[in-house]
């Protein structure tokens, strides 16, 4: 895959334990592994813990993950058999690997329940993955909810490994999650935004297509070095977003993700140099963060076009 792609730098891919999360519609589980159906043509194709091991050892990731199964993070008792599921299966992965090459990090589950989060921390740790990732958070539960369940399942994991959380990945997560002993994160939210005309900033986000910007010759933020800032004004945009020119969404991402990649350099100068707590401060401060409403329900609309598109 680095071949093919031209990316000679770390690749990271997932087992497809998310999709049998947002894909409730099209699959079906039981201790084997996941049944999905295709969105394409309605075949069906299975995947066991050892198939998606081999599946990306032949991807030839750098880091792969065990396959696991994400569940809606309120229902206790389903959650509870899902976490035992995901354990069953991580010693499948575990098992099935045949490259040393590649590292295998297993998946903590447990929804918002500390119990079940401490348990899975516990289980995952004693097979000595080379990292852990936590999966499971940020898919509907409030910011509270998730850098409590971090509190109580980071602790458990060994301190001189990678931890990666599944995900999450808005500019208010890196900093809250970094403060919280996450190393690792992924995120679409940068690009997504970004194909709906927002723009971030270390302010908060700008959506583009409101009027104010129609006139403004500034870059989307002042000393940013994107390829975008350093060529383009908010006006102009706008109008390629407004006319719903592609080129407003690639240069908008490009910004996006420029903006996310050197807020993390930010924070990692920061913790080299023990002023990491001072930064997030003044971070925090500055930053607008979108309230659990407004996000929750810009969430549920986006979730009724999709279901409006599958059912065209």
């Amino acid at each position: 895959m680095h071949q093919f792609m031209g990316w000679h730098r770390p690749i990271l891919t997932d087992s497809g334990g998310f999709q049998v999360f947002s894909l409730q519609d099209l699959r079906r589980v039981n201790d084997d592994g996941a049944v999905f159906r295709s969105h394409l043509d309605g075949s069906e194709h299975f995947f066991s813990p050892e198939k998606v091991v081999q599946i990306q050892e032949q991807l030839g990731a750098d880091i792969i993950m065990v396959l696991d199964e994400c569940a809606i993070p309120f229902e206790r008792e389903y959650i509870k058999a899902a976490m035992a599921r995901t354990h069953r299966w991580a010693e499948r992965c575990r098992a099935a690997q045949t490259r040393k090459d590649q590292a295998l990090f297993g998946i903590v589950q447990g929804g918002i329940f500390a119990d079940l989060r401490q348990e899975s921390a516990r289980f995952l740790a004693a097979l000595d993955f080379p990292g852990y990732a936590i999966g499971g958070l940020s898919v509907g539960e409030s910011k509270e909810d998730m850098h409590a369940m971090l509190e109580i399942t980071v602790p458990l994991l060994p301190e001189q490994k990678p931890r990666y959380l599944m995900g999450v990945g808005s500019p208010e997560d890196l900093v809250e999650c970094v403060a919280r002993g996450i190393d690792i994160f992924d995120c679409a939210l940068p690009t997504r935004l970004a194909r709906n005309g927002t723009a971030l900033t270390h302010t908060g986000r700008l959506n583009l297509r409101n009027a104010e910007f129609a006139r403004q010759r500034g870059p989307l933020e002042e000393g940013c070095t994107c390829y975008t800032c350093q060529h383009f004004s908010r006006a102009y945009l706008r109008h390629l977003i407004k006319a719903e020119e592609i080129l407003g969404l690639r240069l908008t991402s490009l910004h996006n993700v420029h903006f996310m990649v050197h807020l993390m350099g930010e924070i990692r100068q920061a913790l080299l140099d023990g002023t990491f707590s001072a930064m997030r401060e003044e971070f925090l401060a500055s930053y607008q963060i979108v309230p659990y409403e407004i996000r929750h329900r810009n969430k549920e609309a986006w979730l009724a076009r999709q279901r409006a598109k599958k059912g065209q």
